[in-house]
């Protein structure tokens, strides 16, 4: 956890921010001792959500397009 000064963060706020908003907890001190710990908020999405899906593929061709091509109508 990073600790800055309440002034740091106040001027530095975005940077700060930017910090938490990657992951990363800051505690806040004034006069040097603790009076805030700013976290990040756990997503509310389930981790297997959270990951983008990767098209399945074989032989360079992608599956749900083949399954796409098959159902389409021969004129």
């Amino acid at each position: 956890m990073r600790q800055a000064s309440f002034t740091d963060v106040r001027n530095h706020a975005k940077q700060y921010f930017d910090m938490v908003e990657s992951g990363e907890s800051v505690r806040v001190l004034r006069n040097g001792k603790p009076i805030a710990d700013i976290i990040p908020i756990i997503s509310d999405l389930p981790s297997w959500k959270q990951r983008k899906a990767q098209p399945l593929v074989l032989d360079g061709v992608s599956i749900s397009q083949m399954i796409l091509d098959e159902r389409s109508p021969v004129i």
